[in-house]
């Protein structure tokens, strides 16, 4: 089976990260991901100090494997969650929506694996200078918040400027994707869409029938006006938010307004209508609802088939 540095930086199994997706990535899934080998990450979203503290006790219930918090720097917590992880003896932090650059000296002080999700060089050898030991980088095709570049040239530019690993993400669901990533240069992927589906995965029945019925044109983005760019799957929410996001008579805190508790409606409630449904692209290539073992050791064995053929390619 495929090992990498990250498994052995991370004390891991397989080199696969559980997305740190908010409203979906909760102790529940990041256990089970754990438990089968992989990093299974929390979502700290918009979790304030206390909230966060006890997801992470609870997922300490769960499972002994080394897990990760994906630290939403957005948020008008991150101040207080910045301490909480430490606190709580979090081994590894990815970070989000924002620059981690104000946080990194105290976590890595704190003995913590720091690896931030980057969508551009730029950023990826910035906290690579303040101490990162690997980025994930993460391309346009991903679910949620999104930056300008695709993962197939964004993955190579980053490997050739940084000298710690790289993790791939953006439109990963099966092994023919890992394979491609190690190819590219990467030493892990980071999959989110294909975890939606997963048994252990605790939202609404509507959000895992929608992914598993989505095709490779079911998904929009939305939010480029706002200057954050949001992945979902098209719905009546995305048309309409598009429709207002063309309307100059619109403005920005009335765009703001309708996007406020979407995505709550849509992994806790399954409201189709009010609610925005995050996936990435690579939802067409999810086809069940499997356990989390179950989807890590078929994607690393594909991914190990693939890479082996592709070797057979070559001739000397």
């Amino acid at each position: 089976m495929i090992k990498s540095a990250v498994c052995d930086l991370l004390g891991i199994e397989y080199p696969v990260f559980q997305g740190g997706m908010a409203w979906v990535a909760d102790a529940h899934l990041a256990a089970a991901v754990s438990e089968a080998g992989g990093l299974g990450i929390i979502a700290g979203m918009n979790m304030n100090g206390e909230q966060l503290r006890a997801e992470i006790r609870k997922l300490k219930t769960m499972t002994k494997k080394p897990f990760g918090v994906n630290v939403m720097l957005m948020s008008p917590y991150a101040v207080e969650v910045s301490d909480v992880v430490i606190e709580e003896g979090v081994p590894v932090l990815t970070t989000g929506a924002g620059n981690p650059l104000v946080y990194m000296k105290k976590w890595t002080e704190a003995g913590i694996k720091v690896i931030p999700v980057v969508a551009s060089v730029a950023l990826a050898q910035m906290v690579e200078k303040r101490g990162a030991c690997a980025v994930v980088a993460e391309g346009g095709e991903s679910g949620g918040h999104i930056g300008e570049a695709n993962t197939m040239p964004l993955v190579p530019q980053i490997v050739d400027a940084v000298r710690i690993p790289v993790i791939a993400a953006g439109g990963i669901a099966d092994g023919r994707g890992v394979a491609a990533a190690f190819m590219l240069g990467a030493e892990g992927v980071q999959i989110g869409t294909r975890f939606l589906v997963a048994e252990e995965c605790t939202i609404h029945e509507t959000y895992k029938q929608k992914v598993l019925k989505a095709n490779d044109t079911g998904t929009t983005v939305g939010g480029r006006r706002l200057g954050h760019p949001v992945r979902a799957l098209k719905s009546p929410f995305t048309k309409r938010y598009a429709e207002m996001e063309k309307d100059t008579a619109v403005s920005d805190d009335e765009l703001n307004a309708l996007g406020t508790g979407a995505l709550y409606l849509a992994a806790r409630e399954g409201d189709w209508e009010r609610g925005s449904f995050l996936c990435g692209q690579a939802a067409g290539l999810v086809k069940k609802e499997q356990p989390c073992r179950e989807i890590l050791l078929e994607i690393m064995r594909q991914a190990e088939e693939t890479l082996c053929n592709a070797a057979s390619l070559v001739r000397k």
